[in-house]
């Protein structure tokens, strides 16, 4: 808590604008997006390396946290304050940090896999700083931070030569894909089955097993459509992921928009239909959608894409 007492004397109304926005670089939408976007645009091997990677991270991170079970560094010390502002992002337990992991998990695989040095400079320092912000802004200690530091960069190192082989080795992929959803089975089972100390189901403490809970069907549902998706690509639509400037920007810029649209669309009837305290099939299917939208519904139009920009060309 002295490292935290230390920040908090150094805050200042800039600062505590300038982590407020470095710590969204944290945050699932800007995982998800980064994701597809390296997927549609750049290289389809490394968008399921950056996904996958994420996503068992998330995984290890929520396991940890529901197996250690600490709280809020605000909690632990009633004489700490925070930025009001990052309070609301700040659910769950502390123990490990889920902003440090997703990002470091993201942009530490950028770095990793990409050698232009600007990219590399900047995915470098978003892993410095969005851990830094988490500190900065009073959400997480310094062990939290750093142990999810120390899991993402295992999780960088070993994957990449995983999904590397898996680039030109179909059977390789399936290995992998299919080994990433037998762990995320196992984790629901782990979150549906196991008997937590009974202040886990206290009215205080009870959100934080409702997060794990969703965040279980969520991601089986994501890995289940990433086979789906892998197996779809491999046989029938084969996408390029090269393209004039203008054609990827209508491939970011729609693809974004069709699965934020599937995302929200599909709650309120997938809701309704399975209805339940915490919706969780409604869940799994409704992620399961958002994977194959990204992954095979949008990229079906990158042919007329390619094509009409060829007819502007000639």
């Amino acid at each position: 808590m002295e490292f935290l007492y230390f920040l908090e004397g150094l805050r200042n109304p800039v600062c505590d604008f300038l982590f407020s926005i470095i710590t969204l670089f944290g945050e699932e939408t800007i995982f998800m997006a980064v994701g597809m976007i390296f997927f549609w645009c750049v290289s389809k091997y490394q968008g399921y390396y950056l996904l996958c990677t994420g996503f068992i991270g998330t995984m290890v991170n929520q396991f940890l946290e529901m197996l250690f079970r600490i709280p809020r560094p605000w909690v632990k010390d009633p004489n700490f304050t925070i930025v009001e502002s990052a309070r609301e992002a700040a659910t769950g337990y502390s123990f490990p940090s889920g902003h440090t992991q997703t990002s470091v998990g993201l942009f530490g695989g950028i770095a990793r896999t990409n050698r232009t040095l600007w990219l590399r400079i900047a995915s470098v320092a978003l892993c410095v700083l969005v851990p830094l912000s988490r500190m900065y802004l009073g959400v997480h200690t310094p062990a939290d931070v750093l142990v999810s530091v120390g899991v993402a960069l295992v999780l960088i190192f070993v994957g990449y030569p995983l999904f590397k082989l898996a680039a030109r080795s179909p059977k390789a992929m399936y290995i992998i894909l299919g080994s990433l959803t037998a762990i995320s089975v196992a984790y629901l089972c782990f979150i549906s089955f196991y008997q937590f100390p009974d202040d886990v189901y206290k009215v205080e403490n009870f959100h934080n097993y409702v997060s794990a809970v969703k965040n279980a069907y969520t991601l089986l549902g994501c890995m289940l459509g990433f086979l789906v998706v892998y197996t779809v690509d491999l046989k029938w639509i084969k996408f390029e992921t090269d393209a004039v400037w203008w054609v990827q920007i209508i491939k970011i810029v729609g693809g974004l928009a069709a699965v934020l649209l599937v995302k929200e669309l599909a709650r309120s009837p997938l809701d309704a239909l399975l209805p339940g305290y915490i919706n969780t099939w409604s869940r799994l299917i409704r992620y399961f959608l958002v994977a194959i939208t990204g992954g095979v519904l949008w990229p079906m139009t990158f042919k007329f894409w390619n094509k009409l920009s060829e007819k502007k060309e000639a």
